[in-house]
Order: C-alpha cells, then structure tokens, then sequence
C-alpha cells in the first residue's frame, strides 16, 4: 500500500460521495408537502409509491445529513435537511402521551403502528444527538435523552442485564415468540452502543457514560461468542443463545424461509455486523476516551473473523454470512455489508498495521465501486449475486436507506485521511 494508492483511494469515494450518492438524496428525498422524508425509490431513482414513513428511515436520514453537514459537506444544505426531518419526527411521530416514538406512519403522518421498538427508539437517540452535535440545535438532545429515560424505566432488564426490545404503545412488553417480547438481539444493542455513544458526546453526562459502559461490556461479555469474538443474532432474556427467527415487526434481516426460522439457526455470524460492532467499539472507545487496546483481543477477534472468511478473493466483496467457526453460508453481497467492512478494515489496518486488512478493504472497494454502485442512479444495489449481478434493483425502501452508504464513505475518507497523515 502507498500514498498514491491511498490518495486513489480517496478521490474515487470523494467523487462517489459528491457527485453521485449525496445528489441522489438531496435531489429527491425531501416531502415538501407532508414533512419528512420520501424513503421509496425504483432502480432509476423514482419515487415508487409506499404509503408509508417508517420510523428507521426517517431517523437514519436527519442522521445522514446531520452527519454529513458534522462532516463539511453540502454547505448548509444537508444541516437544512436534517431540520426538516426532525421537524417531522418530533411534530408526528412522538408520542405526547405515553412518550417515545411510533414505529410507522403513512406519508401524511397519520399513525400505521403505534408499538414502540428499542431499535427504533435507538436510531431516534442517535440521530437527534447527532442533530444537535451537528447544528447546535436544543431540541434534538432534549428528545434524545427523554428517550434514553424512557428506555431505562421501560425497556431495562434489571434481572438479566440489556434490553428488551418490543413494546405496545403504552409501554407493554410483547408477548413471546414472533412478537420478540422473550428475546434479545445483537442489532438492537449493537446500536443501542453507537446511540449512546452519540448522547455521551453531546452531553458529557456521568449517567449516559455509565449506561454506555454497560452495553459495552454486555455486548463483549454476552453477545459477541466465547471463542470466536463474532456476533450471535438471538437470545432468550437470561442470555442463553436462541434460534434466530423473525419477528412480527422485522429488522436485520431481510431474508427468512417460510417457517420463519433461519437456516442453521444457532450458528451463523454476519461480517458486516462483526466489522459494524468493531468499529462502532473503536468509536466508543475514543469518545470515552479509553484506550483500544482494553479490548484488543475482542477487536482483533472480530476483525479477523471478517477479513480471512468474508473476503470473496475471486469475485470482490464481502460475503453476507457463515458460520462462527469459518464456514461460508451465504455468498450474496448485500449493500449494508460492505458499507460496514471498508470503515471496519480501515480502523483494523489503522491500528494493527496487519496488510491483509488493508488488501480485504481494496478489494472490497473496487467491488461496490465497479459493481455495487448503480452510476445511473447514484446509489447502491441493495442486494447482488456473488458474481455482481443485481437481485433486488430498489435503490430504497424503509430498510435500504442512505445510513449505511453515505456513513460508510464519509467514515471511509476520514479514515484515509488519517493514514495519509501518519505515513
């Protein structure tokens, strides 16, 4: 690796992120009629037609422009953006009666499902501390913390540790099984961390550390497996591993069989999740100021996992699943993957110095931007064989939105910058 080769590097994503993925948001996604965001998009860019403003997605854009402004680009439009989003979310998706926000309206904001998910609700913390980090706008930290106390008087396990994860509006657990009222996943506490993180920043608050610490160490301790520093989707409430199965209200997980349980149900690990969680932990980490190397071996493990079983050396790109101990599953490229593994393989080879991870992030550089970017459109191909042919061709819905596409390549320069300054 050289600096020229670094700087390529970072010129292909800058051009990417500047010329192609951010006008395709900016040109389209704003509802100047109703608020919020159209979330809804063809392969061609159009608005395909859903009735619907999910709260996932509205909270993952304020949290794209806010960090996209945070970061200097857009010249006040993308800080524009993030307003006009959060004046929706505040103005139709809270609760002024119970508290915390609705899942999912239509466009005109009338309310679809009133339930209050702890994934949801994390995206909701996430985005308005970032909001607020962004713009220095009051509201967007005020909304994130009554979250956060919701969350600890609703959502915390004070038996077993972490959260529970599916709630009525009014605050009642769910019931067991498909409606996720007896389990606990590695995705909803994985982004509990990086909300957390955000609140922390923005406030500095002994509690908010605390709590932040504590999904930490729950994630290194109970989530991520024994052996293997991966992570295992599912759990039963007392942290005993559970087959992975869908849920009423999906999230993470696109793909299920009929019956509704995951093949090798208790043995399979994401490579974007395990490089996603490290460096998310990194990211904490230097907010907490404390150094990486308390968790090395967890990072280390994680990382590795992802660059000597993911990597598909032959077609580019990272694979979407396989086993703790190696095996692959999957050999599809799903979009938000390989968002993940080129901020994850950047920080790993940033601070480990090891060549592989720097040739697993080449690798799956030249794949999203010869294949898994639509140059027509702007974005991503949601989902792609193993060769690079396009499956699904939506460039978004409620779940494939710009979060992980446009974070990935502003994270991805920041981290090029950095180790061109170093070398």
């Amino acid at each position: 690796m050289t600096n020229e080769t670094l700087l390529r590097c970072r010129q292909e994503l800058h051009t990417h992120l500047t010329t192609e993925l951010l006008p395709f948001w900016t040109a389209r996604t704003a509802d100047h009629i109703n608020g919020g965001f159209i979330t809804h998009f063809d392969e061609y860019g159009n608005d395909s037609g859903e009735d619907e403003k999910s709260l996932i997605a509205q909270t993952r854009s304020i949290y794209t422009y806010a960090s996209a402004h945070r970061a200097v680009y857009g010249n006040g439009a993308l800080a524009e953006l993030a307003r006009h989003g959060v004046e929706y979310l505040l103005a139709k998706m809270w609760d002024t009666e119970h508290g915390g926000f609705y899942w999912m309206t239509n466009r005109k904001g009338e309310v679809l499902n009133d339930q209050k998910i702890v994934y949801g609700q994390s995206f909701a913390i996430y985005c308005l501390s970032e909001y607020t980090l962004a713009t220095g706008d009051p509201r967007g930290v005020d909304y994130a913390q009554k979250v956060f106390d919701l969350l600890q008087k609703y959502g915390a396990d004070t038996c077993y540790g972490g959260y529970f994860e599916v709630f009525d509006r009014q605050w009642t657990l769910s019931g067991p099984g498909a409606a996720g009222g007896n389990r606990k996943t590695l995705d909803a506490h994985m982004h509990l961390m990086e909300a957390f993180t955000a609140l922390y920043e923005c406030t500095r608050q002994p509690i908010h550390r605390r709590k932040l610490l504590e999904v930490i160490n729950l994630l290194v301790g109970k989530i991520m497996h024994p052996i293997y520093g991966t992570g295992v989707p599912q759990f039963w409430a007392d942290w005993r591993v559970a087959p992975q199965i869908k849920f009423d209200v999906i999230w993470g997980w696109d793909r299920f069989t009929e019956d509704g349980v995951k093949r090798e149900a208790e043995d399979n690990t994401s490579y974007g999740h395990n490089a996603e969680f490290a460096w998310l932990l990194i990211h904490a980490l230097s907010i907490l100021e404390i150094p990486h190397e308390t968790y090395f071996n967890q990072l280390q493990k994680a990382l590795s996992h992802a660059a000597d079983y993911g990597i598909d050396w032959e077609f580019g790109g990272v694979f979407v699943e396989g086993s703790h101990g190696g095996k692959v599953y999957d050999r599809e490229k799903e979009f938000w993957q390989q968002a993940e593994v080129l901020i994850g393989f950047l920080d790993a080879y940033r601070l480990f110095g090891d060549e592989k991870y720097w040739r697993a992030y080449e690798n799956v550089h030249r794949f999203v931007l010869d294949k898994m970017v639509n140059h027509e459109a702007g974005e991503w191909w949601p989902l792609m064989t193993r060769q690079g042919v396009p499956i699904w061709t939506h460039m978004s819905h409620s779940w494939k939105i710009n979060y992980h596409t446009v974070r990935s390549v502003v994270q991805s320069i920041r981290r090029l910058d950095k180790l061109l300054t170093t070398r």
